[in-house]
């Protein structure tokens, strides 16, 4: 665990918060705060308990009192601070998307890459206890050939046309929003916890709403409330998901199922104490705590007996302690870096580019640093599918 660290949070929303949590809970310091404003910045460094606040996010960067910046910022923003924070030589933690284009997204993998710097992108949900232990046993062999993947990602919270979000403006948030913004964590999750990579997607993308309610009135809505789509994987297997924000009820439900020969395995985010194993015998439900699970990877990131439900910020901690880990020269095991953003932000361009034309698009780029030659945007897919 850090003791050291010094952190800089750039973005004084709700992300600002649970980043400075995991700060603290992982030994670190909140050194600096950077908000839209300088008064905004000092009411947040107050809140977070922050030693200072920072005039502008390009003050954070050049701080000699921070190691590690922390951008938590509207998507639109993240490529431009990233780049500074990675020229001044910092370890950098850029939420997700990694970027609102390709090539953008190309671009930060690529420098960090040659700056040798410690990057991340927050796909949180692999450091829950239960998704160590699926991903150990599948990889153990116990599910036999898996051969189906399917799962859905579901919220409520832009549900009713009189809601609205920055997130909506695909200026501000992005050509796309539930696949890029939720659709992209059970893609990583599936990936990482199965090993599989989605290699060709077929996508349709839905809006509950034309119309959203907004500070001038209603506003035409520009941006995706949901997404279906099916894929298939480089070893053998098909899959489907569903991704909505616009779900009455659904708070915050990733869901999967993984499904074998042998055995299938299911999580869900809404009850993470809990690893659901199905056999056509019998099933059983596994409890995540450091005295129930088998795995040495699953008990790892277990830190209460069973019964002590582990949640979000539970599993944001773990993240940024590995993160910090890996600022201080060790090798955490599943580390998600801006080449798993890259990967995200590729097959985003699919999905996008598959809704728009119809029909099977090939997801580039096996390996999340292979790089892919694109025109400009998440229609670049479609563009190079017609060249």
């Amino acid at each position: 665990m850090s003791t050291n660290l010094r952190s800089g949070i750039i973005g004084t929303g709700f992300m600002g918060s649970v980043h400075a949590h995991a700060i603290r809970a992982s030994g670190g310091v909140v050194s600096v705060v950077a908000g839209r404003s300088r008064d905004s910045a000092h009411a947040a460094a107050r809140r977070l308990g922050a030693g200072s606040a920072a005039e502008s996010a390009e003050e954070l960067i050049a701080s000699d009192e921070v190691d590690v910046v922390h951008i938590c910022t509207p998507n639109a923003t993240h490529v431009d601070l990233a780049r500074k924070a990675i020229a001044a030589g910092k370890a950098v933690i850029c939420e997700k998307p990694l970027a609102t284009t390709l090539p953008d997204a190309i671009e930060l993998s690529e420098l960090a890459d040659r700056a040798g710097t410690v990057t991340a992108v927050p796909f949180v949900y692999r450091f829950y206890p239960a998704v160590r232990e699926a991903r150990a046993r599948l990889a153990a062999g116990e599910a036999g050939r898996l051969w189906l993947l399917h799962g859905s990602y579901l919220q409520d919270w832009l549900a009713g046309a009189d809601t609205n979000n920055w997130r909506v403006d695909p200026g501000q948030g992005g050509s796309s929003r539930a696949f890029g913004d939720i659709g992209v964590h059970w893609c990583d999750l599936m990936e990482f916890t199965t090993g599989h990579r989605i290699t060709r997607l077929v996508a349709k993308t839905a809006r509950a709403f034309e119309h959203r309610e907004g500070s001038g009135g209603l506003s035409a809505v520009g941006t995706e409330d949901g997404a279906t789509v099916l894929f298939e994987t480089d070893l053998g297997a098909t899959g489907s998901l569903v991704v909505s924000q616009v779900t009455p009820g659904r708070k915050n439900r990733l869901w999967f199922s993984l499904d074998g020969t042998e055995a299938s395995f299911s999580f869900n985010q809404e009850q993470p104490d809990t690893l659901w194993v199905g056999g056509t015998r019998s099933s059983s439900l596994v409890h995540s705590g450091a005295d129930t699970l088998s795995t040495e990877a699953g008990k790892r990131y277990a830190r209460l007996p069973a019964g002590h439900p582990q949640g979000y910020q539970d599993s944001f901690n773990a993240f940024i302690a590995d993160v910090y880990s890996a600022v201080e020269g060790r090798t955490p095991d599943g580390l998600p870096t801006f080449g798993d953003g890259l990967r995200a932000a590729r097959i985003t361009d699919a999905v996008l580019a598959s809704a728009s034309r119809g029909g099977w698009v090939d997801v580039p780029g096996g390996d999340p640093n292979t790089p892919t030659v694109t025109t400009g945007s998440f229609s670049s897919s479609l563009e190079r599918q017609e060249q």
